[in-house]
């Protein structure tokens, strides 16, 4: 099963030949995780469709999340639109203190036809907040995300 993230671009996505620049395309994933993962303020998932949002957000909450590892393969420009581009998010791997979270880039939902416009994968690992080391995934996360557990996503070219 996968999470549909809608998120919207932003003039400033755009580079001199009118498309998402590819560095500002690492920013909408993170606006996606964000979304699956983090809960807002008051604890609610910013992501109210969905319950993978289990982690406490905000400074001195008691996890950090740090990016060991992102790839991401271009597949067509993405033009600037109005409507939020839909971002397809899974886990691919939920390990003792690790998971690597896959995306699929698409044009918005309801645009035809639809066009994929990148793969992306990344490893993230949960970090205890007050020690700064390494935590594993509690029973909770496991819970909430396992459902979400697919195949890594599918690379044209070979990564290691």
């Amino acid at each position: 099963m996968r999470l549909h993230i809608p998120v919207a671009l932003r003039w400033s996505d755009l580079d001199a030949y009118g498309h998402v620049n590819n560095v500002r395309l690492f920013g909408l994933l993170e606006e996606a995780r964000i979304a699956a993962f983090w809960t807002t303020d008051d604890g609610m998932p910013r992501n109210a469709g969905h319950a993978t949002a289990v982690l406490a957000s905000g400074p001195g909450q008691s996890t950090n999340t740090l990016i060991a590892r992102q790839e991401v393969e271009y597949t067509a420009p993405i033009p600037y639109q109005r409507k939020p581009i839909d971002i397809e998010l899974w886990m691919s791997h939920l390990g003792g203190a690790s998971l690597e979270v896959c995306y699929e880039v698409y044009s918005p939902i309801g645009v035809v036809p639809r066009v994929l416009f990148a793969r992306a994968a990344t490893t993230i690992v949960l970090i205890d907040g007050h020690s700064g080391r390494p935590r594993r995934i509690t029973a909770e996360e496991q819970s909430a995300w396992r459902p979400y557990l697919e195949e890594r996503t599918a690379f044209r070219r070979g990564s290691d």
